[in-house]
């Protein structure tokens, strides 16, 4: 009866600590990507978001208005 239970409480670790590894693995990847995201590596170049890209953003949130905008979208474009 005992070496039953030994068994059966073996095989449920044996397919248990596949499953762990296989979620902190994916735990980690899903984090590195947020962190990613976050920091601003999602293109845009191998130094980050264009200038454009961030005057459009900054546009988009509401920090600026229309015309600040087209004004320093001009300036970029120009130098």
């Amino acid at each position: 009866m005992i070496g039953a239970m030994v068994a059966h409480q073996a095989h449920w670790w044996f397919a248990f600590f596949p499953l762990l590894w296989f979620g902190v693995m994916a735990l980690f990847f899903w984090r590195g990507r947020r962190w990613h995201h976050h920091h601003g590596w999602h293109g845009g170049g191998p130094g980050g978001p264009s200038a454009e890209q961030v005057l459009g953003e900054r546009y988009a949130r509401g920090e600026i208005t229309e015309d600040e905008y087209r004004q320093r979208r001009t300036v970029l474009r120009e130098s």
